[in-house]
């Protein structure tokens, strides 16, 4: 009995211990699970922060263009100068006449001085070269502006003979490999390659765009990858984003951080070019070669109109940049002369007018996109043009016969006595075709627009891509439809980052590839590239270019992300201070200066409207709050504390420049046509006015005079880009 007693108390015992310890595994599971999820309701609200603050930012590029109309509604130029500086506004960025760009890019003057020890190339372009460019960009050696220049101009003339839908079977090689946006990461390049192989006559790949802007090394990943197209022209396809865009290019870059654009207000003489996000691809062009830069910037212009607009893999899979609309065409896609769109963010819809007053345009854009920038002189032929007395009459006549008027010019240059153009595919279709019906300027330009800016969504249907501010946004629905109207199996874009470097919707029918790892912040995603055989079926490869994101724990990766992210959006709620101070005091009529936090959240998304979740966000902008009131203007001081950091600065100054300070450089960056970074008086004079009446700053012209000579500290007899904020600054200041 006694040895029965034992064993049963020994049973009931190691029972207990195992219940106890399923109890415990269940527990730590519960746990597990809930930290879990909790990260990822961090990692998702991360994702919607950034993602909404960079759309927001795109939405800049269409209020830029805004912002240049309201211009020409509200200044009517005096002078021919006036005339001629509007007119280089809104046309500077057109490239040359065939004989003209040769003439000016003659890369055949600048000599290779004997102390370069960089790589060296001789056309035609052999497997070595690329080679060769490879190692010299990892150990951060820079192409001679010579060979970049001839590079180009190899490169243009061999575009200027593809379609515009590139065709590429599976039948001449194992597989194709499909990228998407780099946006200056050459790491993730060096690393496709590294785990894919190079291109060859058995590797094809596929770039789909987005090659410049945001990252450092845009010219070298261009370099690398005109040097394969030239070798292997069969085997390497590079479709155009909606970054390769002069207009867009100009804004992008000036994302300097904030202590860095309170030095420059501070101190004039130092240059903001450190970035931790946002690096333009004109600047870093003009960094990188400060005496050719010019040059290689017109030739890349006019190299980007010519990339092909999409790519189709066995008739059966299109890859385009961005997506599709209600209205995308694939024949006239392949037929419009893609050239003439230096940047789809220029045209803007207009009243279709007859018997409108012409404006003489001398070495104007011709058709098959080369131009020359030309000088306007209002001369009416067939009408009078209204009475410059009433200025909004002829202010609004000029708005909506301008580009009527270029248009004319560039009919007239055709039939010049200049060089002939060389016969160009779209040119020969376009002859071709002479029978078909004809597209207005406005259609076509719409397609390439939504091919580059189009987004996908769940709903049904096709609607405006508000968010971005171009493009549309097209539903599963829409994408049925033009995969059966045009046979294909389904559609690869890009233009979107996706936290695991790809991500397909609408059934999966259409997949978005995302190349650029780490985009947003170290850790933030991963980058991806498909695989498609003769069954075309995608295999995705995911990647980390930075080595730190493998050694961070997934903690402490969401942590480094998440403080980004809000750092981020506690900028933009600083930039809109005042207009938050106007939401808050609507709620608050007792003026007590609190509001309820459901308040809080609501006036701050009806001033930012990025569609954030505000109250799940609170906790990581607001302090404790008595009583679940929030004291605002508290508040907003410790944001503007925070922004201030520990330089003397006054709040409201402030703002308003992170507000506008990407308008600012963009109009500087325009007015600069020589890109050297320095504005002459009489072109910052005629730029204030423009811009001092669309901020409703009220200056004479003796003023403006005043302010133009106090503000050339170095009294060069020229305004530099950290002058021309310092000019900003007083006159933000300056008594009305």
């Amino acid at each position: 009995m006694g040895s029965g007693s034992s064993v049963n108390v020994q049973y009931k015992y190691s029972l207990q211990k195992s219940e106890n310890a399923f109890k415990a595994a269940v527990l730590i599971q519960q746990w597990y699970r809930r930290h879990v999820a909790r990260l990822e309701m961090r990692r998702r609200c991360t994702w919607r922060i950034f993602q909404s603050i960079e759309y927001s930012c795109e939405q800049d590029q269409i209020k830029l263009h805004n912002f240049f109309s309201y211009l020409m509604d509200q200044f009517t130029p005096s002078s021919s100068k006036e005339r001629d500086f509007i007119s280089r506004m809104f046309i500077s960025g057109e490239s040359y006449k065939e004989a003209e760009l040769e003439k000016y890019c003659d890369y055949e003057s600048i000599e290779v001085p004997d102390s370069y020890t960089g790589p060296h190339l001789s056309f035609p372009l052999l497997p070595d070269h690329a080679t060769a460019l490879l190692e010299a960009f990892q150990q951060k050696q820079q192409l001679h502006a010579r060979y970049v220049l001839n590079l180009l101009h190899e490169t243009r003339k061999h575009l200027k003979q593809l379609p515009n839908i590139s065709h590429v079977s599976t039948c001449y090689s194992e597989e194709i490999t499909v990228c998407g946006d780099l946006h200056g990461q050459l790491d993730d390049l060096f690393l496709i390659f590294y785990k894919n192989g190079l291109p060859s006559p058995s590797k094809s790949y596929v770039f789909n765009g987005d090659f410049v802007d945001r990252g450092k090394q845009s010219l070298e990943i261009l370099v690398i990858l005109f040097t394969f197209l030239l070798i292997y022209p069969k085997e390497v396809h590079l479709n155009r984003g909606n970054h390769e865009d002069h207009m867009v290019n100009l804004r992008y870059g000036f994302c300097a951080g904030l202590s860095t654009m309170l030095r420059v207000v501070q101190n004039p003489t130092e240059l903001p070019f450190s970035c931790s996000f946002s690096y333009g691809f004109t600047k870093e062009v003009m960094q990188k070669y400060k005496v050719h830069g010019k040059k290689i910037l017109r030739m890349f212009q006019n190299v980007f109109c010519w990339l092909p607009l999409a790519t189709l893999i066995d008739q059966k899979v299109l890859i385009i940049h961005g997506g599709i609309s209600d209205t995308t065409d694939l024949d006239m896609l392949e037929k419009i002369q893609r050239n003439r769109f230096v940047s789809v963010l220029r045209l803007k819809k207009r009243k279709e007018s007859s018997g409108k007053p012409q404006i003489q345009a001398i070495n104007g854009e011709s058709e098959s996109g080369t131009d020359a920038t030309p000088r306007l002189s209002l001369q009416p032929q067939t009408a009078q043009a209204p009475s410059t007395a009433n200025r909004r009459e002829f202010s609004r006549w000029l708005r909506q016969t301008v580009q009527e008027q270029i248009d004319t010019c560039r009919r007239l240059v055709d039939i010049s006595e200049s060089e002939p153009e060389e016969l160009t595919y779209s040119s020969m279709v376009s002859l071709k075709d002479a029978d078909e019906p004809c597209w207005t300027h406005q259609e076509e330009w719409k397609q390439v627009l939504d091919i580059l800016w189009s987004d996908p969504m769940p709903q049904e249907g096709c609607r405006e891509n508000k968010v971005r501010g171009g493009g549309c946004y097209f539903g599963p629905d829409v994408t049925e439809k033009f995969l059966e109207k045009n046979n294909l199996q389904f559609l690869i874009r890009s233009h979107e980052c996706k936290q695991e470097g790809y991500e397909f919707c609408h059934s999966r029918k259409v997949l978005t590839i995302f190349s650029a790892s780490n985009y947003y912040e170290i850790g933030s995603n991963r980058g991806a590239y498909v695989k498609l055989g003769p069954d075309l079926i995608p295999h995705f490869v995911q990647y980390q270019a930075n080595k730190t994101a493998h050694l961070l724990t997934m903690t402490q990766r969401i942590s480094r992300v998440e403080e980004s992210a809000f750092r981020a959006l506690r900028e933009k709620l600083f930039a809109h201070t005042s207009a938050l101070i106007s939401a808050f005091k609507s709620y608050d009529r007792d003026n007590t200066g609190k509001i309820t936090l459901s308040n809080w959240a609501t006036a701050v998304e009806s001033v930012l409207r990025l569609g954030l979740p505000w109250r799940m966000l609170r906790p990581q902008l607001v302090r404790s709050a008595e009583d679940g009131m929030l004291e605002y203007k508290s508040w907003l001081d410790d944001l503007a504390m925070e922004q201030r950091s520990q330089e003397h600065i006054q709040s409201s100054l402030l703002e308003v420049i992170y507000r506008n300070r990407s308008n600012l450089e963009t109009i500087f960056r325009i007015i600069d046509r020589d890109h050297s970074g320095l504005i002459s008086f009489e072109e910052f004079q005629q730029t204030w006015k423009l811009f001092s009446s669309h901020m409703n700053i009220e200056l004479t012209d003796d003023g403006i005079n005043d302010l133009v000579r106090s503000i050339d500290f170095n009294k060069d007899g020229n305004i530099d880009f950290n002058e021309f904020l310092e000019a900003f600054r007083l006159v933000r200041q300056c008594p009305s």
